[in-house]
């Protein structure tokens, strides 16, 4: 979520890349809660963070606590940043619920987005 909501609030500024810990899907219910706001994230694919480690970042950000413990040392990056947001895909219980998640986590990344960006 946080690559495409950078993508879309500053389009031409970053080239904005994102993987996680391991590489699984991009959830449904992030498509589903990235669609609301009528960005598409349904063709962004789960990536691994080996495949970045020697790249020159300006910046790496890090946007869970687990990603933030279990994330490997970017040599090449210039700025290592770390923003603790609520890992939406570990809430159990009804879609509906979930998709509260989604929309609650979604939702504080764009906020420190939009902040962030202010200041660049």
């Amino acid at each position: 979520m946080a690559e495409g909501l950078l993508r879309a609030l500053d389009p031409t500024r970053f080239e904005v890349a994102s993987a996680g810990t391991q590489a699984t899907r991009v959830h449904p219910l992030a498509i589903r809660a990235m669609a609301e706001l009528d960005i598409d994230i349904s063709s962004q694919r789960s990536k691994s963070l080996d495949r970045f480690v020697n790249v020159a970042w300006d910046y790496m950000i890090t946007v869970c606590d687990n990603a933030r413990e279990h994330c490997p040392v970017f040599p090449a990056a210039a700025h290592r940043l770390h923003w603790s947001f609520a890992d939406p895909s570990q809430v159990r219980g009804m879609e509906r619920e979930q998709l509260r998640a989604f929309r609650h986590t979604r939702d504080a990344i764009r906020q420190h987005l939009q902040a962030w960006l202010a200041q660049r």
